[in-house]
């Protein structure tokens, strides 16, 4: 036996462990939520599912809702953590949404990855599922006229279980907070801007998931520590299996040989944009609750300038900004992978 299959086998075995262990986890969250609103008995075998953790939403919420709908969506699968804006209400009252109620610990299970692969397990097994956040906007070459069945029918095709996605920051031409914005309209109105470049990738071991990093937040709030940048690659739609867990959010999965259907920008393999629409006006006023709250990132305080910059209301905007169209352009520009590569016309 050769050292070099020793170390493959010990690698191997680390990472089965290491699932085996969320997993575990996993099931014993579910004793953190409480039922809101179980219409899971609505769900088909071939339904498209989103799964989502949130807290204080209902800004985004319509038109959230309505965007996957659109998409293909057939049912949410949602954790509210503590909303005391209406959220819960709202969403409870969705046919299309069965929906679960906790008050515990954003930080301590996993920022909601914990609760979210529990339902993954015990729903989403053998179904196509996406799991993205409220503020992220998933689009793809082709999506005009193949929605999420004709995308998925197609991956089914080519034997594929995972499509990769690059989170790129939408914002507003002038500083934060400034722009008007009402419940139900289209973030990308206002959110109109981003930045094309410059990205850098890398893939890490013993997991082989991407590492993408660069974009408008490292400019603006990372520039002095560009390591510390947030992490910008996602694995957002999954064909699921009860026995996958996600590991780091959607940017790295296991069994490790998942990470490797997304090969980032320029790469070659299937893959869309999450559009990220953080940066809506009340983003200044989220920033001030969420330091304090400190439910966010590993090391909270390690992030406490991050919100700060965001609190000063800056100007993300700058002369190399690129206003938004639409996906074909980021193909253009690299970011994202043309329909060539199998998406059918006819799909939808």
């Amino acid at each position: 036996m050769t050292l070099e299959y020793q170390e493959n086998w010990l690698n191997a075995y680390r990472m089965r462990l290491k699932r085996r262990r969320l997993l575990w986890r996993s099931l014993r969250s579910c004793k953190q939520l409480a039922v809101v609103a179980d219409r899971t008995s609505n769900i088909a075998h071939t339904s498209v599912l989103a799964v989502t953790t949130l807290r204080n939403e209902m800004t985004r919420l319509p038109f959230f809702l309505e965007f996957y709908r659109n998409l293909g969506v057939d049912h949410f699968l949602i954790v509210d953590n503590g909303s005391d804006d209406g959220s819960d209400t709202y969403l409870a009252a969705q046919e299309d949404v069965s929906l679960w109620q906790t008050e515990q610990s954003y930080h301590g299970s996993r920022f909601g990855v914990d609760w979210m692969t529990y339902l993954q397990m015990r729903y989403a097994h053998n179904h196509w599922c996406l799991t993205v956040d409220a503020d992220e906007l998933l689009v793809y070459s082709g999506d005009d006229h193949c929605d999420l069945k004709g995308l998925t029918a197609t991956l089914d095709q080519q034997g594929l279980i995972a499509f990769g996605a690059l989170m790129l920051d939408l914002y507003p031409k002038g500083p934060l907070g400034q722009q008007d914005y009402k419940s139900g309209d289209d973030p990308r109105d206002i959110l109109d801007w981003f930045d094309a470049g410059p990205f850098r990738s890398q893939r890490q071991y013993p997991l082989g998931n991407l590492w993408v990093q660069g974009g408008v937040r490292e400019r603006m709030f990372f520039a002095d520590a560009p390591q510390r940048s947030p992490t910008l690659n996602k694995l957002p739609l999954v064909k699921w299996n009860r026995r996958f867990a996600y590991v780091n959010s959607s940017h790295s999965i296991l069994p490790p040989k998942i990470n490797f259907a997304y090969n980032g920008p320029g790469g070659i393999t299937p893959s869309g944009a999450l559009l990220h629409t953080k940066f809506l006006p009340e983003i200044v006023s989220k920033s001030e609750t969420e330091k304090q709250r400190k439910e966010h990132f590993n090391v909270p305080e390690d992030f406490d300038g991050y919100y700060d910059g965001i609190i000063k209301s800056p100007q993300l905007w700058s002369v190399s900004s690129v206003q938004y169209e639409d996906p074909s352009q980021l193909v253009q520009l690299g970011l994202i992978s043309s329909e060539d590569w199998g998406l059918r016309a006819d799909a939808r």
